[in-house]
């Protein structure tokens, strides 16, 4: 193959919330399919054709009454699950469809036919909870990826890394009393949902499995990666998981209309060299990336272009922009974070 890294798409997703005005809108993916089809990207990667997910699959993480409520929406005009949440006559199609999505990604990383990929789906996932939509979400997409890969694939040990804006409350719900599933965040706070605290680490047998990284507005692509390798990559280092997944969204992004972070498209390119820095060394670069939030369109376009070109080793980065990176002020907060996190991983201070 040409190629070892994968995208999912489907012009279903487009019809979600198709002439419902959103700012999750059939708009966001519109300009990613765009860029994938000019000359620069065309063909460069393995086209991976999604199914839906079964009722089975998604009970893996939802209630019954949850999946019958999203399911009862088919085929009507509107439906509001939430405040945040509506759905149109197609939008349970595509949500079966965006979690089988990256279930195919899934599968194609375990049997070898690429490497890493991106499910490029909507809606997206991470604030879907057992037994409700919320936050645009109408099931967890990556939370049914992580079950997916432990109850198909006989994986051991799954780490997930949210670089969203917001809190996945529902992947941290998910999984909070298992330490099989390490789950990593970084997100803006407070702000929606309201999760995400330095002190939710985990309970029971989960304790030390969540870490959080509550931010403050205003932090850019020098901190995102200080971040990451100060404290995700020592963590991941002793966790050693056998298969990677990335909550992506991109509404840090400098200009994002939702929120006050400063990342920019070689920020992103340098977080996904991190976590792919990790796979290498744990899980044979297995690595699923699906889609969470972005709302500045040229913005998304760009950032999940520049994060397209990391998977394919193609990457924006110069020279100088990596020895900046590494040569970057260390944030406050990584300070905090190993505070609380030294009584479970083998983390110093390295202010």
């Amino acid at each position: 193959m040409s190629s070892s890294t994968g995208v999912v798409r489907h012009d279903i997703y487009k019809q979600h919330l198709a002439g419902y005005p959103h700012v999750e809108s059939p708009q966001r993916l519109g300009v990613i399919y765009d860029m994938l089809d000019e000359a620069e990207m065309a063909e460069k990667f393995v086209a991976i054709s999604p199914r839906a997910a079964t009722c089975e699959e998604l009970a893996w993480v939802h209630s019954e009454s949850h999946i019958q409520r999203v399911a009862a929406t088919d085929g009507k005009p509107h439906s509001s699950l939430d405040p945040d949440t509506q759905t149109t006559p197609l939008s349970f199609q595509a949500a079966e469809l965006a979690v089988g999505g990256l279930l195919c990604l899934v599968d194609k990383i375990f049997d070898g036919t690429v490497r890493n990929g991106f499910a490029l789906v909507r809606p997206p996932g991470h604030h879907a909870e057992r037994d409700r939509a919320m936050g645009f979400c109408l099931f967890n997409n990556v939370a049914c990826g992580a079950l997916y890969a432990m109850n198909i694939h006989s994986v051991k040990r799954v780490l997930i890394v949210d670089w969203d804006l917001h809190h996945g409350n529902a992947t941290q719900n998910s999984f909070y009393e298992e330490p099989a599933v390490l789950y990593f965040s970084t997100h803006q706070f407070p702000y929606y949902p309201g999760s995400g605290d330095l002190a939710e680490v985990g309970q029971s047998k989960g304790k030390g499995y969540t870490v959080n990284v509550p931010l403050w507005p205003g932090h850019g692509d020098t901190d995102f990666f200080q971040i990451f390798k100060q404290i995700l990559t020592p963590i991941a280092s002793a966790f050693q998981p056998e298969f990677i997944l990335v909550s992506a969204g991109f509404d840090t992004y400098v200009d994002d209309p939702l929120g006050g972070m400063k990342v920019t498209p070689k920020g992103y390119a340098a977080l996904t060299r991190v976590i792919m820095e990790i796979a290498q060394t744990y899980c044979s670069g297995r690595l699923a990336i699906t889609l969470e939030g972005g709302y500045h369109l040229e913005g998304l376009r760009e950032s999940v272009k520049a994060v397209l070109k990391e998977l394919a080793r193609e990457t924006i980065l110069t020279k100088d922009d990596l020895e900046s990176l590494e040569q970057g002020t260390i944030p406050p907060i990584v300070k905090d974070v190993i505070e609380v996190q030294r009584t479970y991983w083998p983390l110093s201070f390295q202010l």
